[in-house]
């Protein structure tokens, strides 16, 4: 009996290339310069990784910028004043505005995904941004000469490519970051935007076989920067019906920070289907105290009294540094989590197994 087991992205930069961003943003040293730190941070992150035996990696998102904005990075078609999103403890973080079309990444993912490949043999994820929250920089007084229809187009065929790339690339798993579909909840209880934000996925996500599928997700979570969370006090039980209509074959979903985990593990069986995966979360990246291999154990085993076994794998709740200015987590303690993470994992298979 194997229970999968998946990273979620990001791993907080070693301080060497936190310093060095800020060196080159300052114009005191060249990209080149730059690149060769973030070669380190990325053949570090995937030593370190291969340190807690995951069976999947990832690299650590030392290169991307944010997870969001990495196909928009140096675009000269952005203004300021984008969608506003603010967390619990009272910072925000602030989204640029699409100020021209037509709209086009600049960056795909796989390019981070071959990066990281020149360091490892293990299976590599790639994460990337789900079209619904990019189809938040379409301003809401609308573009001359390009309406918001003609965006919308363009951004799910650039979506498309980005995730085919990946899958075309090599990589092990190729996951939607959907963060924003809890906290559309927040902004909108009717779930209007939400299910706008399904439709707009699946009509990327019907582009794929079945097949491909099986290799593509979707993670939600409440959000989390500098320890703090967007959408933690929304009711999981208004969003998980609604996730799970994704026409993706994995859902990593944000558990171990949960007030009521077994009330939301009977929704999550109540709307999982027979052939889709669900990785739930075991590792709570926001709290600073690491967790055992036997709470994770329990964690599994306990999700295993309301989940298919064959359909069940674990991750982390949430990346453990979505943008590239979040320390507040030490690489040490992420490592020290996964590894957590991996070793209860194994734990609850060898109970499962009898």
């Amino acid at each position: 009996m194997t229970i999968p087991t998946e990273p979620i992205g990001s791993i907080p930069r070693p301080p060497a290339l936190v310093h060095g961003l800020a060196e080159h943003a300052a114009g005191r040293i060249d990209q080149e310069a730059l690149d060769a730190l973030t070669d380190d941070a990325i053949a570090d992150t995937i030593e370190c990784f291969a340190l807690t035996d995951s069976p999947v990696i990832t690299d650590g998102e030392q290169a991307k910028p944010s997870f969001v904005t990495y196909p928009i990075a140096g675009s000269d078609r952005l203004a300021a004043g984008g969608v506003t999103i603010p967390f619990e403890d009272g910072h925000t973080r602030q989204l640029p505005s699409l100020a021209d079309g037509p709209f086009t990444y600049g960056v795909y993912a796989d390019s981070f995904l071959l990066r990281a490949r020149q360091h490892t043999d293990l299976p590599v994820k790639q994460a990337v941004i789900a079209p619904s929250a990019l189809s938040l920089l379409y301003p809401a007084s609308g573009l001359d000469g390009y309406p918001r229809e003609r965006f919308l187009t363009d951004l799910a065929d650039e979506s498309e490519r980005d995730i085919r790339r990946s899958l075309d690339a090599g990589a092990h798993s190729v996951q939607l970051d959907f963060t924003e579909g809890r906290l559309s909840l927040k902004l909108d209880p009717s779930k209007g935007v939400l299910r706008d934000f399904i439709a707009l996925n699946n009509e990327v996500l019907g582009r794929f076989s079945d097949e491909e599928r099986k290799r593509i997700g979707v993670h939600s979570c409440p959000g989390g920067d500098f320890d703090s969370t967007h959408s933690l006090d929304v009711d999981y039980a208004e969003l998980l019906p609604e996730l799970f209509q994704l026409a993706a074959g994995n859902f990593y979903v944000q558990l171990a920070s949960e007030a009521d985990r077994p009330r939301t593990l009977e929704i999550i069986a109540r709307h999982l289907k027979s052939d889709q995966r669900v990785f739930i979360g075991v590792i709570d990246p926001i709290n600073p105290e690491v967790e055992t291999p036997e709470q994770v154990r329990d964690r599994v085993l306990e999700a295993a009294e309301h989940l298919p076994v064959d359909q069940l794998g674990t991750c982390d709740d949430c990346g453990f540094s979505p943008f590239s200015d979040d320390t507040s987590t030490s690489r040490d303690t992420a490592f020290r989590k996964i590894a957590a993470r991996v070793a209860g994992t194994r734990m609850a298979e060898d109970v499962l197994a009898g």
